[in-house]
C-alpha cells in the first residue's frame, strides 16, 4: 500500500520532500508497530507496519519512512516488550498517542486517541518583539475558556483563542503587559466526580492534566478540522505580540493524565512505563508528589530530552515568551524524589542556548510537602507564597506581620537574590478570588462532588462581617476598601506583581476556592461587573499606571539603607523613622526616595480597627500631595490630580491605605 524506508532516528513525525518520517523512543521494547486509520474515529487501522528491530532501530529510537503519505494523516504506536514486575506496562494491542505530536484528534469514548502528521514551519515564531523588561510586567492570569465563555462577552467565538484576540483592548485599557494562560496542553478533562445537584460527570476544566506536552488543546479552537488549533494559538499570539503583550504558558510536566495504577494508558505508561514515571522501590507503584496519581520522572535523559524539546518548541515555533512550572521542585527531583536542585534539569532549562531569553517562573511547592521557595537556580523568578501569606494575614488585620511584611513589600531579600526574583500575588487561580477573599471565612466547596473536602483550608480570609453574598451596603463598602488595600500593597511593591483575571472587577466563585472542575456561569468571567463594580476596575488600572510612572517602584535591585543611594527607603510609624515593629503593630510606613527624580512616594498601611493619626516624614522645599486613600468614597479614593496637603499630620482611617508624593 505504501513505500517505506527505513528513516532515520528523529523523534515525533516530519514531513519531508519524498516522505514522513517517523520516530519514537522506547528502551524496553521488543516489538513496535506503526498504525495509520483514515478517520480521527475509526477504531480499526486501514494499515500496520511492524518495525523490524535491527533496520528500523537506532539505539532506543525506533525509526521509519512512509513515503508519499498525505499531511493531517491519523497514527497510532503500539509497543509491546517485558510482561515482568519491573515496573512495566507493554501492551502490543494498546494504541499510543506520539509523545512528541504537535497534533492530536479529540478524545472520544471507545476510541483510541490518535496523532495527526503536520508539517512543522521550522522557523523562529517570534517575529514580534515586545520590548517588555521583565522589572516592568504586570502579569494577568487567565483560563482560556473561562475569560469570555459568558454570553455577555460579547465576541463571536466564547471560550476560544480567538475570543482572547478579541479582548485584547480590555487588557491594554486596563495595563496588562503580560497574560499568563493556564494550560492549553491538550489535557483529558475527565473525572471521577459528580455534580452533587445534577449528578452528572464534573470535568476537568483548569487543564492540569496533560495528555501531550506538545499539541495544544482543540478544545479552545473554533474549528474541528485536524490541526486548526495550532494556527488558531499561533494567529492568537501572534495578536498579542501585536499589541505589545507577552504570553507566559503554564506548563505541566509534573505528572501526566495516565494517573495511578488503574489511570489510562494514552502513552508513556505504553511506551516505557518505569523510565517516565517515578516508581516505588519494587516498582509496583507510582510514587505521587504530584497529588494526581503519578510523577514524571523528570531526570532521567529521555524525559529531560522530551521538556526540553517541548519548552523549545513552544518558545521557538509557538512564539510564547515564557513559562510558569506547575509544582515545580518535582522538576527538581531524582528518580528517588530527593531534591537536587541544581543538578536537576532546573539547570538545563535555564542554560540551554534556545530558551535563553524566555521567562521562567516556578511554583517552589509540590503536593507531597516540598517547599522550596528561594531554591531555584539563578534565572527563575518563583510565585512568592510567603508575599502571599504575609499579605492576606496583614490585611485582615493578624497581629505579627510587620516585620515580614516591610521584606515582602521591598521584594523579599530575605528569600531571593533580586526583586525581580519574586513573583508577587495576591490571589491565584488556586484559592480565593479577591473578591471571595473578602466575602468568606470558609470555603465552600460542595459543587465540587466531594462534600466540600478538596481545597485549602487555611485561606488567611475574612467575610468583613458576613458569610458569602450580601446586599448590605456598609459590608460591601468594607469589602470594596480591603480589596483596594490589596491592589495598593501589591503594586506597590518590589518584585512583579500578578493579578487572577477577574479580581479588577469583583469576580466570584462563590466561595469555591478549588474551581478546576467548574465551567459554567458561576465562574465565569462577568463582563457586566465591568459596569457594576467599576470603582474597582478604575482604582486597579489607576494603580498599575501609578505604578508604571515612578521607575523607583519596579526597581530590579534592593534599596540601600542610606540615602547617598539613587534610591532609597525609610521606615516610619505614627511617628516619622520610628516603624512600630512590635508583635501588636497593626500599622508600617514606608518612603520610597528617589533622588535621581528628587521624588518622594510615602505609602502607609493601617489594618487596625481604629484611626490612626500619622506624623508625616518632613520634606526639603517640598510638599505632600495625596494620591490614595483608601477610606475614601469611590471616585475620591484615587485622585489622578493629587491633592496638596497642608498638614503635618495624617489621620489614617481603620483598614486602610494612603499613598502620598513629593512636589
Amino acid at each position: 500500500m505504501f513505500e517505506i524506508d527505513v528513516g532515520t532516528p528523529k523523534l515525533g513525525n516530519f514531513i519531508e520532500e519524498d516522505g514522513t518520517n517517523f520516530g519514537i523512543f522506547s528502551q524496553n521494547a521488543t516489538k513496535v508497530k506503526i498504525n495509520f486509520f483514515q478517520k480521527e474515529d475509526d477504531s480499526i487501522p486501514f494499515f500496520s507496519y511492524e518495525l523490524d528491530g535491527k533496520l528500523n532501530k537506532t539505539e532506543n529510537i525506533w525509526h521509519i519512512k512512509i513515503l508519499n503519505l498525505p499531511e493531517k494523516t491519523f497514527y497510532t504506536w503500539s509497543i509491546d516488550g517485558p510482561k515482568d514486575s519491573h515496573g512495566h506496562c507493554f501492551n502490543y494491542f494498546n494504541h499510543l498517542m506520539d509523545p512528541y505530536g504537535k497534533s492530536i484528534t479529540t478524545i472520544l469514548v471507545g476510541v483510541p486517541p490518535k496523532t495527526i502528521t503536520l508539517k512543522q514551519t521550522n522557523q523562529n515564531f517570534k517575529n514580534v518583539t515586545t520590548n517588555i523588561e521583565f522589572k516592568d510586567s504586570i502579569i494577568y492570569e487567565l483560563q482560556v475558556k473561562l475569560f469570555t465563555k459568558n454570553s455577555n462577552s460579547g465576541v463571536k467565538n466564547p471560550g476560544t483563542y480567538e475570543s482572547i484576540s478579541e479582548k485584547i483592548s480590555y487588557l491594554k485599557n486596563l495595563g496588562i503587559t503580560t497574560v499568563e494562560l493556564l494550560p492549553i496542553f491538550e489535557f483529558d478533562e475527565n473525572t471521577v466526580f459528580k455534580d452533587p445537584s445534577t449528578k452528572k460527570k464534573l470535568k476537568n476544566t483548569w487543564g492540569y492534566n496533560p495528555i501531550s506536552f506538545f499539541s495544544p488543546s482543540k478544545k479552545f479552537s473554533t474549528s474541528k478540522n485536524p490541526a486548526d488549533e495550532v494556527n488558531e494559538f499561533k494567529a492568537m499570539v501572534s495578536a498579542l505580540h501585536q499589541a505589545g503583550i507577552q504570553v507566559i504558558l503554564d506548563v505541566v510536566y509534573n505528572h501526566t493524565a495516565e494517573s495511578g495504577e488503574k489511570g489510562p494508558i494514552y502513552n508513556f505508561k505504553g511506551i516505557d512505563n518505569s523510565l517516565f514515571y517515578m516508581m516505588t522501590p519494587d516498582q509496583k507503584f507510582y510514587m505521587n508528589y504530584s497529588g494526581t496519581g503519578n510523577t514524571f520522572n523528570c531526570n532521567t535523559e529521555p524525559s529531560k530530552k522530551i521538556i526540553l524539546d517541548s519548552l523549545r518548541y513552544w518558545h521557538l515555533e509557538m512564539g510564547v515568551d515564557g513559562f510558569r512550572f506547575d509544582l515545580a521542585p518535582i522538576l527538581g527531583r531524582n528518580q528517588k524524589g530527593e531534591w537536587i536542585g541544581p543538578n536537576s534539569i532546573l539547570s538545563d532549562i535555564q542554560n540551554d542556548i534556545d530558551l535563553k531569553d524566555a521567562i521562567l517562573i516556578s511554583e517552589s511547592w509540590d503536593a507531597s510537602g516540598g517547599y522550596f521557595l528561594g531554591d531555584f537556580p539563578i534565572k527563575w523568578s518563583e510565585w512568592n507564597g510567603k508575599f502571599r501569606d504575609n499579605a492576606r494575614k496583614f490585611i485582615r488585620g493578624d497581629f505579627g506581620q510587620v516585620p515580614d511584611l516591610i521584606k515582602r513589600i521591598l521584594g523579599s531579600p530575605d528569600i531571593f537574590p533580586s526583586p525581580e526574583k519574586s513573583l508577587n500575588f495576591i490571589t491565584c487561580h488556586d484559592g480565593f478570588t479577591m473578591w471571595d477573599l473578602v466575602s468568606y471565612n470558609q470555603k465552600n466547596n460542595f459543587d465540587n462532588g466531594e462534600n466540600n473536602n478538596d481545597g485549602e483550608n487555611n485561606n488567611f480570609s475574612f467575610n468583613c462581617g458576613f458569610e458569602g453574598e450580601t446586599t448590605d451596603e456598609r459590608i460591601i463598602t468594607l469589602r470594596k476598601k480591603q480589596i483596594k488595600n490589596f491592589l495598593v500593597l501589591l503594586l506597590m511593591s518590589q518584585g512583579i506583581p500578578m493579578l487572577l483575571m477577574g479580581d479588577e472587577i469583583g469576580r466570584t466563585q462563590f466561595g469555591n476556592n478549588n474551581a478546576y472542575s467548574q465551567d459554567n456561569e458561576k465562574v465565569w468571567f462577568d463582563w457586566d461587573k465591568i459596569i457594576d463594580n467599576r470603582e474597582l476596575f478604575f482604582f486597579t488600572k489607576n494603580m498599575i499606571r501609578f505604578r508604571k510612572r515612578y521607575d523607583i517602584l519596579r526597581n530590579n535591585r534592593f534599596f540601600l539603607s542610606d540615602t547617598s543611594s539613587p534610591y532609597s527607603i525609610t521606615l516610619h510609624g505614627t511617628e516619622p523613622n520610628a516603624p512600630d515593629l512590635s508583635y501588636y503593630s497593626r500599622n508600617i510606613g514606608i518612603m520610597f526616595i528617589d533622588s535621581l527624580s528628587n521624588t518622594n512616594i510615602y505609602l502607609a498601611f493601617n489594618s487596625s480597627d481604629s484611626m490612626i493619626q500619622l506624623e508625616l516624614p518632613q520634606l526639603n522645599n517640598q510638599n505632600w500631595y495625596r494620591v490614595v486613600d483608601t477610606s475614601k468614597d469611590s471616585g475620591f479614593e484615587f485622585l489622578n490630580e493629587p491633592e496638596f496637603l497642608d498638614i503635618s499630620s495624617y489621620k489614617l482611617g481603620p483598614r486602610s491605605s494612603i499613598i502620598l508624593v513629593s512636589k
